[in-house]
């Protein structure tokens, strides 16, 4: 069956599509999820793709999918959401409560957190990596989703749009403090997943050439992971203090001294076995972690 996509471009569009009130401002809106209806959304699978920024609070019975995942909501959960991402749920899925906070990525034009918001690195995270927030928690951040309603819900004013930002930002920082909590309450899985990437790592660079696997990148060890690669890169920053991308790194630069002291293969040849298409990408990347290009690294050794 061919799945079917429908875009959700404005806050307008949302509101039409969960039956509610005309917003009362055009880029921000904060709805209780309890008086939604679900007449409006598809019997047959079909995905939601939304055109801004979404995070949803849920307290629900029921699976939705996300991605190419399904999750089982059974208590509290955050969920975030960037432009261009698409969600699928059922209109059977009963909500016992939560809230959703959209905001369209034009209230952010020309502010700080416009410049910023690509750092809120949940946005990409995928379903079964959603943050987990107590009834305190939950509490704080209501009071950010209800603070923002209330300035769009009066007359506005010059300061409305810089109250309403900030209130955005502080949720998002909450937010991200959760997350912090939630890797150090996961310590053990956390640490599972750090020592299974590792390992990863150096099976993959194990192999006497790379010529015909190639470079591997972050996604290549996410999928093996079953995770999204921000929530890998986040999990080894935290845990490490290294990101995904810097692991690779530094195995492949690892790999190369290897072949630098134990070969007399020329730097092309080593370039081409590490998987590098060109020697000078491979030049640039060893001078890069090393402060010394491949040949005056063989020199001093």
């Amino acid at each position: 069956m061919q799945t079917t996509f429908v875009d959700i471009v404005s806050i307008s569009d949302l509101h039409k599509l969960y039956s509610c009130p005309n917003p009362k401002h055009p880029l921000v809106s904060v709805i209780d999820l309890r008086e939604i209806s679900r007449e409006n959304i598809r019997e047959e699978e079909t995905f939601y793709r939304l055109g801004f920024y979404a995070v949803y609070l849920k307290q629900l019975k029921g699976v939705m999918r996300y991605g190419k995942s399904y999750y089982d909501f059974d208590e509290g959960t955050l969920m975030f959401t960037a432009p261009g991402q698409a969600i699928s749920t059922s209109r059977r899925v009963p909500y016992n409560e939560g809230w959703g906070l959209f905001f369209h990525a034009d209230l952010l034009y020309r502010t700080e957190l416009g410049r910023k918001i690509h750092q809120y690195s949940f946005f990409q995270y995928d379903a079964n990596e959603a943050l987990h927030v107590s009834d305190e928690e939950k509490t704080i951040l209501h009071v950010c989703a209800q603070n923002i309603k209330r300035e769009y819900s009066q007359n506005l004013d010059k300061h409305s749009q810089g109250l309403m930002l900030s209130n955005i930002e502080l949720l998002l920082n909450y937010c991200d403090r959760f997350y912090d909590r939630q890797f150090i309450t996961r310590a053990k899985v956390s640490h599972d997943i750090v020592q299974q990437f590792e390992t990863a790592l150096i099976d993959y660079f194990s192999q006497n050439s790379l010529i015909e696997q190639g470079l591997p990148d972050v996604k290549y060890f996410a999928s093996l992971l079953s995770l999204s690669p921000n929530y890998l890169s986040d999990l080894l920053k935290r845990y490490t203090g290294k990101t995904t991308q810097e692991h690779i790194h530094l195995a492949l630069i690892e790999k190369a001294k290897s072949l630098l002291w134990s070969s007399n293969k020329s730097i092309s040849e080593i370039a081409y076995e590490l998987g590098f298409e060109h020697p000078s990408h491979f030049t640039k990347v060893f001078k890069t972690r090393l402060g010394k290009s491949p040949k005056e690294f063989r020199n001093l050794n």
